[in-house]
């Protein structure tokens, strides 16, 4: 059997076939003569700039109940060695045809020695804890009141994260077929009443369990889609009947691509999926939504899987989830199978979407022996070695796409930065400058994982703000302050954002614990990528900003200072979207009519609120994204140049008098996620967005 296609959905499969053919042709070629020719890479590292905390769980993996060496002692120490803190089970689609009693998959194949308990036995050795998928297809709400039973009141074993069913978005409700599911209703409006009946009756025996939603992934398949006989998305839908009684909601990124290259880059999509997820919690979860986590249960690269490419994807993915507060992500999977042979970078990837070898052969070509970590392992070595539970991660950026950065700040004061060079050929040379701190003198302690290698090197290289990076490499370098950060104030609490309006916020926040003095006062710092600027100061702890841009997202951190000079690390980040004037002499609302995952129709309705009559109008907008494009449009005249569009009436519609309205639209199209806009002006002046 193939166990890849339980592992999947049948639209990423198609997805991925389509392109195996660009594997060997698809990596961008450059020359290392090139690289050392050109001038540094300029990084920029920015601890005022803080993002989220590493979380306890985030480096984790699937187990799969037809994977023989699921419990055994070897498998357990090497993912305890790659510092896997999360181990889901019992693996995939097989969640919803699983019957824990009898350790039976009705259809599939369950492997000797993969039960609950041996599953759990492993994951104590590993260190690592549980996350288990109760089975929504084929199972029933007491069924999984019984495990919790079972694992949590009879045998103690405290298992806290569970998952109600497993990609339930692909039993056939939107065309796509793999998911078992026996409820005669399969849409998500039922998917969501039967989770608040699993949550209820789990939760009555162990009312300290954390229980998970599955959703669809932004501009990922279906998301997006309005099923026949739907009132909105799949999303929109579960959380608007069962946010509630959720605690997390599940995600899974197998990210299309059109070759390796191209699957490398998909990860500058993360912040913008997470932003949209939270959003959507947000709607429907009230004052709740800030204790509902994110979890990325299932994620892997899709194409070479087994070669340095997987790497250096896990290790960006990973990096950037944790800096946007997911709380797990857990790679797909210990152990696959060999599926298409390739050669990738100079080395034989296997196909398998595990990242310890299954020992096993596609035709004439054989793995390497059982257990032989893949390149991924290493990466997620090189993870949980870089951001530690607690390490808080801050703004990285640098100017050069082949080059990616991303750093943590550690509670001792320490930093760790991790630099990913993407060009398989060349070499990057990379200056570094940090912003709020100040590194020791020396060789810094530098990990490196190159193309090809079997296994991590650790060393001394380089200065704390020169390195040279190899090609298709990860680089792990940690910092030690010049100067002891003892004495300094703690960081100020979690900011709130309160009375947003178009062009003001008042920004609020608990006061910062002080260190050897006295607290003297707080800088608000407004993040635009890695630079952070000053949005002003104040010895309270609330602050209102001005001269806002209206329709904009921040990101904002405060930071305090003593009255000896000392700062403190950056808070816990916060974000939040100024809106539009309240009165304007035009309102514009834009609505996503239909949308099938990569495009949506929208409509765009144009009012004269105003006293005066328009006759002639150009509405202008500007995308969020550098994936959003208007690919047609009716009733009016529409251009795009980068990310700005202009719209110009036509003869039919121009004449507009005071409270006149038109109504125009367009077919968007987008590769990522798709954050709409929310600010546009006609004529010139700024319109109230409705």
């Amino acid at each position: 059997m193939s166990t890849l296609r339980i592992a999947r959905p049948a639209i990423a499969l198609l997805t991925g076939a389509a392109v195996a053919a660009q594997v060997l042709t698809g990596v961008p070629a450059a020359t290392a003569d090139t690289a050392l020719d050109t001038a540094p890479v300029n990084v920029t590292v920015n601890t005022r700039a803080g993002l989220a905390a590493a979380s306890d769980t985030a480096v984790g993996t699937n187990h799969a109940i037809w994977d023989g060496n699921l419990g055994t002692n070897e498998t357990a120490d090497l993912l305890k060695a790659a510092g896997v803190k999360m181990l889901r089970y019992p693996g995939g689609s097989y969640a919803d045809i699983y019957h824990w009693k009898t350790h039976t998959a009705p259809g599939g194949y369950v492997a000797p020695g993969t039960d609950f308990d041996t599953f759990v036995s492993g994951a104590k050795r590993t260190g690592a804890q549980p996350i288990v998928i109760a089975n929504y297809g084929t199972g029933t709400a007491q069924e999984a009141a019984d495990w919790v039973e079972y694992a949590n009141v009879t045998k103690k074993y405290g298992v806290k994260y569970w998952e109600i069913g497993n990609e339930n978005y692909g039993n056939g409700h939107y065309g796509a077929d793999w998911e078992a599911d026996d409820h005669a209703d399969k849409s998500p409006a039922e998917y969501a009443r039967n989770l608040v009946q699993y949550s209820d009756a789990m939760k009555a025996v162990d009312p300290t369990i954390k229980i998970g939603a599955v959703l669809t992934t932004p501009a990922n398949w279906p998301d997006g889609i309005v099923a026949e006989g739907d009132q909105a998305t799949w999303n929109d839908t579960v959380l608007s009947i069962a946010a509630s009684k959720i605690d997390f909601v599940i995600l899974h990124w197998y990210p299309p691509y059109n070759n390796v290259a191209d699957v490398l880059t998909k990860t500058a999509h993360i912040p913008d999926m997470i932003y949209l997820v939270r959003k959507q919690i947000a709607k429907h979860a009230g004052a709740r939504a800030g204790d509902i986590g994110i979890a990325v249960t299932e994620i892997n690269s899709g194409i070479a899987p087994n070669t340095q490419p997987g790497a250096l994807f896990a290790a960006d993915a990973y990096a950037g989830f944790m800096e946007q507060g997911v709380f797990t992500v857990d790679w797909w999977n210990v152990h696959n199978g060999a599926g298409t042979i390739s050669t990738v970078a100079g080395h034989t990837d296997y196909g398998d979407f595990g990242m310890l070898s299954s020992g096993t052969c596609s035709g004439d070509t054989c793995e390497p022996p059982l257990n032989t970590p893949f390149a991924p392992y290493h990466a997620l070595t090189m993870v949980s070695a870089f951001a530690r539970p607690g390490d808080r991660f801050v703004r990285a950026a640098t100017d050069e796409p082949l080059v990616v950065a991303h750093a943590a700040r550690r509670p001792n004061g320490d930093l760790a930065v991790l630099l990913i060079n993407r060009d398989p050929d060349g070499e990057h040379q990379v200056e570094i400058d940090y912003a709020g701190f100040t590194p020791a003198a020396g060789a810094p302690t530098v990990q490196t994982l190159t193309n090809g290698a079997t296994s991590v090197s650790t060393g001394h290289a380089g200065t704390a703000t020169t390195q040279t990076l190899p090609p298709y490499s990860l680089t792990t370098l940690v910092l030690h302050p010049a100067t002891a950060t003892t004495g300094s104030p703690a960081a100020p609490g979690q900011p709130t954002a309160s009375g947003v309006t178009d062009k003001t916020a008042t920004i609020s926040w608990p006061a910062a614990a002080p260190g050897a003095s006295p607290v003297a006062k707080y800088e608000i710092h407004r993040q635009n990528g890695a630079v952070t600027e000053q949005l002003g100061e104040t010895s309270g702890t609330s602050f209102t900003v001005h001269n806002l841009v209206p329709g904009t997202r921040y990101t904002v951190n405060v930071v305090a200072r003593d009255t000896a000079g000392r700062v403190s690390w950056a808070s816990a980040p916060l974000t939040f979207t100024t809106g539009t004037p309240d009165k304007s002499s035009c309102s514009v609302r834009l609505t996503d009519t239909s949308d099938w995952g990569n495009g949506f129709v929208a409509t765009v309705d144009i009012t004269n609120t105003g006293t005066a009559a328009v006759d002639g109008w150009t509405l202008h907008f500007t995308w969020p994204t550098g994936w959003q494009t208007v690919s047609s449009g009716w009733s009016a005249n529409w251009t795009q140049n980068g990310t700005s569009v202009n719209v110009t009436s036509t003869p039919d519609n121009g004449k507009l008098a005071p409270g006149a309205a038109t109504s125009i639209g367009f077919v968007g199209a987008y590769s990522g996620p798709n954050v709409l806009p929310t600010a546009f002006t006609l004529n010139g002046a700024l319109c109230t967005a409705q």
